[in-house]
């Protein structure tokens, strides 16, 4: 055969290409690669060194028999595939969790084989699911699940607590109420902080909770230095767990509240002018450690404080975590009978949460098992809203001032009276220095009450905003005398 009878390499390559797999497209322009009856999707421009597209192309071309092509043809093929694929519907990828049809989710396994955990109204079944219904995105960070194990009669739950050092029952039922939530797509849950002595397991009970949703390669981070280095493993996996945290920064704890409740970060595309591509995230986040110092109350009203305690028998390494992986397919199928009950319980949603959601799940744990998690989630809130206030020197003066105002009336000031005010309660007739941080402005004593305002309602002061002709007002009424003077006592 002569030259110009032969078929171009890059021909080739595309019609072998196009019969073993299926390209498509996702929302943001990335163009993904599935092969034929397996429900696993790679990024056609990888370029990774294990497990990358363009590596399982030269691969499967190799083997059977077409020869081995140079980078040349292959860039060239996937550039026409990549073309084509843009015209194609575009499909959402997953990674670890995903919805499926007729209210189903979907759980992956890791496996290689594609098995998966469909979780639907009436049980769970482990399934290879459609490419059409799910694709899964992998990444080094997603680990292999055991096959869950069934007729576990909640066995594994209660190995889990038994392995697990919470310090009481509230503590525990949070704890279920946070795995349950980590197999819902859609269901924002706060992030469970870690909190005990020293010596309490901390580490180890957060190694074990967020194994349960990604394997036993899983395991605890380092907090980053800056929000992007934070994104990076949090769009690679889908639990995220910090240790031995011991100080947030603002910043830090802003990029946490993005990551419990969904944001999106965009970024320029890399040797282009004005290309960008996008990361949305929204994950479950865990951190462990004895204390952070002060929490701003944003943060607080997305955290699920879970303390534990020192245990009176000690065990080794070895033997605790060789129980654990026996018993994790016990523990992974209880948790999913017990997913698939909460699910099906009927409870009012409380509207008076900000995590909503959760607190709704709660609800329909409570329903399903008679547990008080409802009440418990409650109570940490509760303890949290404490904190912020017994780090906020400027909350512990506005409850001083509010317990000085009669229950139902309101006191109007504009931005700067307020301060005025506020400095001279604070400063008293000893005229102690200012703490640092405290406000220069009324802009910014605005902006600090803005964040406060949550934390302050929760006992009983209302702080509200409005105009009278061109002049602004910032407004402070009481409802709750009791919750007032005790919190105005913290000064």
């Amino acid at each position: 055969m002569s030259d110009e009878e032969k078929t171009p390499a890059r021909e080739v390559i595309a019609e072998y290409a196009q019969a073993h797999f299926r390209y498509f497209r996702t929302a943001d322009g990335t163009v993904y690669a599935q092969r034929n009856g397996q429900p696993v999707a790679r990024p056609i421009r990888s370029q990774g060194t294990s497990g990358s597209h363009r590596q399982e192309l030269m691969v499967g071309l190799f083997r059977d028999g077409l020869g081995v092509f140079n980078g040349t043809a292959l860039k060239e093929a996937l550039d026409l595939i990549e073309a084509l694929a843009m015209n194609q519907p575009a499909q959402q990828v997953h990674i670890r969790v995903a919805p499926g049809t007729d209210g189903a989710t979907w759980l992956d396994l890791g496996r290689s084989d594609g098995q998966s955990v469909r979780i639907h109204p009436t049980g769970w079944d482990i399934l290879t699911p459609a490419p059409e219904e799910v694709c899964w995105r992998r990444t080094q960070l997603t680990g292999e699940l055991p096959l869950p194990a069934r007729d576990t009669d909640g066995k594994g739950i209660d190995l889990l607590l038994r392995l697990t050092n919470f310090a009481s029952a509230e503590t525990e039922c949070l704890a279920i109420a946070w795995l349950i939530g980590c197999l819902g797509p859609h269901v924002p849950v706060p992030a469970p902080f870690l909190t005990g002595p020293q010596g309490a397991g901390k580490s180890t009970a957060g190694r074990m909770l967020m194994r349960i949703i990604e394997g036993m390669s899983g395991d605890l981070r380092r907090a980053p230095k800056d929000e992007e280095n934070l994104i990076v493993p949090v769009a690679a996996g889908w639990v995220t767990a910090l240790d031995n945290l011991s100080h947030l920064t603002p910043d830090l704890s802003d990029a946490m509240c993005c990551i419990v409740t969904g944001a999106e970060n965009t970024k320029r595309a890399l040797h282009t002018d004005g290309d960008v591509y996008r990361v949305g995230y929204r994950r479950p986040l865990l951190m462990t450690g004895i204390d952070v110092g002060v929490i701003r109350p944003d943060l607080a009203e997305r955290l699920l404080p879970l303390r534990l305690e020192r245990p009176k028998v000690r065990r080794t390494e070895a033997e605790l975590w060789a129980d654990y992986e026996q018993a994790l397919p016990v523990i992974l199928g209880s948790l999913l009978d017990l997913t698939v009950q909460v699910r099906a319980a009927e409870a009012d949603i409380p509207t008076d949460l900000r995590m909503a959601d959760f607190a709704h799940l709660c609800a329909q744990l409570d329903a399903a098992t008679g547990f008080k998690s409802l009440a418990a989630y409650r109570a940490s809130l509760d303890d949290l809203n404490d904190d912020v206030i017994e780090g906020d020197l400027l909350a512990q003066t506005v409850l001083k001032h509010a317990a000085s105002l009669t229950p139902g009336t309101q006191e109007r000031m504009t931005s700067s009276e307020w301060l005025h005010a506020l400095t001279q309660l604070y400063t008293g007739d000893e005229l102690r220095p200012l703490p640092k941080g405290w406000p220069t402005t009324g802009k910014v004593l605005s902006d600090r009450l803005k964040r406060l305002q949550p934390t302050l309602a929760a006992r009983g002061v209302l702080i509200d905003w409005g105009r009278i002709n061109k002049s602004r007002y910032i407004e402070m009424s009481r409802t709750a005398a009791r919750a007032v003077s005790e919190q105005a006592s913290l000064l």
